[in-house]
């Protein structure tokens, strides 16, 4: 049935049509009776074989929605619906912005890939906040960074993924990420900071060592400041070399990080087949199952290196329960999908979850 309808899906434009299924399903799951139904259908079953703590938080299942499908946190309730037992929103900036210049986001279907330059459009974070003040409200929470998100019954953890604004220059990024962090605290589960989009002109600059000391540490320390702490994450770049990915390593065990995402979208190309036209002309970060490969082996590197010493979040060409398994056999904790999500539709988690409890 999904095969039927992302073909005609397929023939619009990704950008536009992303955000017209996303409203109509809003639409649908605003009546209750229909999300229960489709909770039911597509969520998985509970079972306290995919329950785990990680950072500190309790997740009912392990495979979450990666940054980017979600950046204004306008889609929580039916992401939920799914069955998601995780969802990360942004990138958010401190100020609006619109992105790079449309078309910025291309599918390979031939090789199950995107290409997207999106340039972290979001509404900024004061209006992002806002809606995960009202969120947090509907859940039954005060909105006050005594609660955590996660007390609430619908047990979706949320992260939230922080950047800088285009405009804003390398040398006060760290100002960027201050006031993302301090703004979205009281309302997200976990924070990761990203440095490793390829999308944002000299962004992954600062995934070199003192850079990202700066950033990490100054995070740190008005975390701990807050009565409630929450667990600070890197993503990185699939695209560093041994010496960057080993400096990175280093830093992350240094200052205790809380976990890393790996990886971030790639610049190479490498990995194309069939639709290498469209990957040689478009710029901007590929993901699907093109890059799954090398992530692997960047988790893998990274748990091995760390002594298991620092959690990975995987994300990079997971589209089965096959591919989530490998994730976890590379030492990965918990797996993001987003590119996977496009290919397989809305059945994606409870057959990634079927796949965990039977293996």
């Amino acid at each position: 049935m999904y095969k039927f309808l992302r073909n005609i899906l397929f023939l619009f434009p990704a950008e536009s049509v992303h955000y017209f299924s996303m409203d109509c399903f809003k639409l649908l799951c605003s009546i209750d009776l229909i999300r229960k139904f489709i909770a039911h259908f597509f969520s998985p079953p509970p079972t306290n074989s995919l329950h785990s703590t990680i950072f500190n938080l309790h997740f009912t299942n392990p495979v979450g929605l990666g940054a980017g499908f979600d950046k204004n946190a306008k889609y929580l309730r039916e992401l939920e619906t799914l069955g998601f037992g995780f969802v990360e929103i942004g990138t958010v900036t401190p100020l609006p912005q619109a992105g790079n210049d449309k078309p910025r986001l291309f599918r390979l279907p031939k090789d199950k890939a995107l290409i997207n330059r999106m340039g972290f459009n979001n509404d900024g974070v004061k209006a992002i906040t806002e809606r995960l003040r009202q969120w947090s409200m509907v859940k039954g929470q005060s909105g006050s960074a005594h609660s955590p998100l996660t007390t609430h019954h619908s047990r979706l953890i949320i992260g939230g993924n922080i950047g800088k604004n285009k405009l804003t220059p390398n040398e006060d990024a760290w100002k960027d990420y201050e006031i993302c962090f301090k703004e979205l605290h009281p309302y997200v589960d976990y924070f990761v900071v990203n440095v490793s989009s390829p999308n944002t002109p000299g962004l992954r600059e600062l995934q070199e060592k003192e850079s990202l000391r700066k950033i990490l540490r100054h995070l740190q320390m008005i975390n701990n400041g807050k009565a409630v702490a929450k667990p600070i994450l890197l993503k990185i770049a699939p695209d560093l070399t041994r010496e960057q990915l080993d400096d990175v390593i280093d830093l992350a065990l240094e200052i205790k990080l809380d976990g890393l995402v790996a990886t971030n979208t790639t610049v190479d190309r490498e990995g194309l087949e069939h639709d290498l036209r469209i990957g040689t002309l478009e710029s901007g970060g590929l993901s699907g199952k093109p890059l799954q490969k090398r992530s692997t082996e960047i988790i893998k590197y990274i748990f091995e290196k760390t002594k298991e010493e620092i959690p990975i979040i995987a994300s990079g060409g997971i589209f089965t329960g096959p591919d989530a398994k490998e994730k976890f056999d590379a030492g990965a904790s918990l797996v993001q999908v987003w590119t996977g999500f496009i290919y397989e539709g809305p059945g994606i988690v409870k057959n990634i979850c079927k796949h965990l409890s039977n293996n």
